[in-house]
């Protein structure tokens, strides 16, 4: 029985095995050293992209030699041995590669207007650029973390009480926002905007992305700026890269944009994907946002951030935001979920939530058809 994770996906990553870390692929419940594969099967592109013990040559190789490297792997890798091949279980998953930038995006417009509901529930839920551009803010790349690191709870300020000073401790509303991420390869030139139809040109692949939300930091603190310190102590991914070609498949129409985008963020359909995700907390799953309901997409977002000039640079990472359907089961977000905290929701073992608790994990999972994403998964701890 298929794990998802077949020829025709191929994850990348790296991992460590009997005191080195590898380059590798996940083919169902193993992982392909890459190097290993290289020696006994030479590769026509030569073997340096693949050396080493991080993803970057790889990814800065551009997209012919992405192409090349899958053609490679499924033409090598349908075997019943090929070389290098390690069981899952006895490796340890690492960082894929080092974050360079880290951008997350606000590109759900349901996520959008529930949290304008929830937080301006007398006023028109989007705020009047929302519909003009892929809003973001740029994160702290130093705190992206893989799966499986603990999230120790952060400490900031938060709005003030009774005498009119803020107060300050423990996050009281600490949160979860269920995305995909999408990992840059090719760089680009500082002052050469990215057009919206060269995504697969510079986007290497996608990962989950966790972007964890201190709620109560972050309503004391956002105005006049955006997310600061709410945000900034904690994004989780996936340490299996999903090459985007794997997702070609899955590749929909967007839902439909009114008014229509300016030029630079004009995209040939289908420029949306149909991945459906699942927020499992301490065991329950608790929501299953579909990404196919996206307002803005992936390459609306790559153009958006570099039609100032903005530079891309290898390792750079963007979120795609919230990912939130119609239905309360398909919200992304325990804000969203419990409606501002007002609104528990229930776990399996019938314990209710609103935020988490110190001991909760959180698990995220995708599928896109037959292919099933790596999961990104992280507990609370106290500080």
């Amino acid at each position: 029985m298929s794990t998802g994770f077949g020829i025709d996906h191929l994850p990348y990553g790296v991992v460590a095995h009997q005191g080195r870390e590898l380059v590798v692929v996940r083919l169902e419940d193993d992982v392909v050293d890459l190097a290993a594969l290289a020696a006994s099967a030479p590769p026509p592109f030569g073997r340096a992209v693949l050396g080493g013990a991080t993803l970057a040559p790889l990814m800065a190789a551009g997209p012919d030699a992405w192409a090349a490297v899958r053609s490679w792997l499924q033409d090598t890798l349908d075997t019943d041995s090929p070389a290098g091949r390690i069981p899952l279980v006895e490796v340890e998953p690492r960082m894929p590669f080092a974050v360079a930038d880290y951008v997350d995006f606000y590109a759900s417009i349901n996520h959008a207007s529930n949290v304008g509901k929830i937080f301006r529930p007398d006023a028109e839920p989007l705020l009047p650029n929302w519909r003009h551009l892929p809003v973001g803010y740029h994160g702290r790349s130093g705190t992206v973390v893989p799966s499986g690191t603990p999230i120790v709870r952060p400490h900031g300020q938060r709005r003030p009480g009774p005498d009119g000073r803020p107060g300050f401790g423990p996050s009281q509303s600490l949160d979860i926002e269920a995305e995909l991420g999408f990992v840059v390869g090719a760089p680009s030139v500082m002052g050469e905007p990215v057009p919206a139809d060269a995504f697969a040109e510079h986007v290497f692949g996608v990962t989950l992305l966790n972007d964890w939300s201190a709620r109560d930091i972050q309503a004391w603190e956002y105005v006049p700026l955006g997310p600061f310190l709410g945000k900034s102590f904690a994004t989780s991914i996936s340490p299996w890269i999903t090459p985007l070609a794997a997702l070609d498949d899955a590749r929909v129409p967007l839902p439909g944009q009114d008014p229509e985008p300016l030029d630079y963020l004009r995209v040939a359909e289908p420029a949306g994907y149909a991945i459906d995700l699942e927020v499992v907390v301490n065991g329950s799953v608790v929501s299953r946002p579909p990404y196919v309901s996206m307002y803005w997409s992936p390459a609306q977002m790559l153009a958006h951030m570099t039609v100032n000039g903005a530079s891309l640079r290898t390792g750079d990472l963007y979120g795609s935001g919230t990912i939130s359907g119609t239905e309360r089961d398909q919200r992304g977000s325990l804000l969203e979920l419990s409606w501002g905290g007002s609104e528990p929701f229930t776990l399996d073992d019938g314990s209710t939530r609103t935020y988490l608790r110190d001991g909760d994990s959180v698990i995220l999972r995708a599928t896109a058809g037959a292919i099933t994403l790596g999961e990104v998964e992280g507990t609370i701890t106290p500080r």
